[in-house]
C-alpha cells in the first residue's frame, strides 16, 4: 500500500500537470485534503509531508482533532459539511474556511460569532449546480441576491463558490457544470466586485480534479487519493 506521503506527492503531481496544461500560473491551485473519519495520525502524516489544509465535515469529530493537532502550526482548518443553525459559534471560532454556506441566516451567525480577536473568515457559497432535490445548495438564480447580502457582514470573507457536480454525469455534462460555476463566479465578481475577493472556486475532487483545474477550479477537495479508501464497516 502506497503511504500517504505517497499519495501526497501523486496528486500534487497530478494538480501541477494539470494546472500547466490549462496554461493556469503555477500554484494557483490548492489541495484540501479531505480528512473527515480519518484519525488525527494520518492527519499528522500528512501534515510532516507538507499538506497544511485539511476539510472536515462533522463538527465534533473535527473539534476533536483540532484539539489533537494543536501542537501543529500552520495547519489551516476548513468546514465542508452541512451547516446546523445550532453548530455555527464553533464552526465561527475553529475554523479558517467555510466551504458550505447556503443561506443568509447561516452567514449572518458566522458573522456575529466569530472571534473579533480572529482574521475575518474565509467563506465560499454552496451552489446545487445541477439542482439535484439531494443536494444541498442555493440555486444559480438564487446567488446575486445572496452575495449582495453577505457582502454587506463584517468578519466575513467572501471568497468565492464551491459546488459538487452529480459524478453520474456524462463527462460532457460533468465538464459543463464545471464551467457553468466558473461562469457565474465571474459575473458575481463583476457585478459585487465590492462583496468581497470573489477569487475562488472550490470544485473537483479525486476522480475529477484534472477537469475542475481547466475549468479554473483554485481549491480541489481530495480524500480518497491522500488517505486511501476508507475501511469497510464491519
Amino acid at each position: 500500500m502506497s503511504s500517504i506521503a505517497d499519495n501526497i506527492g501523486s496528486v500534487t503531481r497530478r494538480i501541477q500537470k494539470a494546472t500547466l496544461l490549462a496554461g493556469r500560473q503555477p500554484g494557483a491551485v490548492h489541495l484540501l485534503a479531505v480528512s473527515k473519519t480519518r484519525p488525527p495520525e494520518d492527519l499528522r502524516e500528512a501534515f510532516a509531508s507538507g499538506q497544511r489544509a485539511f476539510g472536515e465535515n462533522y463538527l465534533q469529530e473535527a473539534l476533536e482533532k483540532i484539539e489533537a493537532l494543536r501542537d501543529l502550526d500552520g495547519i489551516e482548518w476548513h468546514f465542508i459539511g452541512p451547516i446546523q443553525s445550532n453548530k455555527t459559534r464553533q464552526i465561527a471560532c475553529a475554523f479558517s474556511w467555510v466551504h458550505s454556506v447556503d443561506r443568509l441566516k447561516i452567514a449572518r451567525r458566522l458573522s456575529e460569532q466569530r472571534d473579533q480577536s480572529l482574521p475575518p473568515l474565509n467563506i465560499c457559497l454552496q451552489v446545487n449546480i445541477n439542482e439535484e432535490d439531494s443536494k444541498s445548495g442555493r440555486r444559480i438564480t438564487e446567488l446575486p441576491e445572496l452575495t449582495a447580502a453577505i457582502g454587506e457582514l463584517p468578519n466575513l470573507k467572501l471568497r468565492g463558490l464551491m459546488a459538487i457536480p452529480d459524478p453520474d454525469q456524462p463527462e460532457a455534462d460533468l465538464r459543463a457544470s464545471f464551467r457553468k460555476l466558473a461562469n457565474t463566479l465571474k459575473q458575481l465578481k463583476t457585478d459585487y466586485p465590492d462583496a468581497g475577493p470573489l477569487d475562488t472556486l472550490s470544485m473537483g475532487m479525486s476522480g475529477d480534479l484534472e477537469m475542475a483545474i481547466a475549468e479554473g477550479a483554485t481549491w480541489v477537495r481530495v480524500g480518497t487519493a491522500v488517505f486511501g479508501k476508507r475501511p469497510a464497516k464491519s
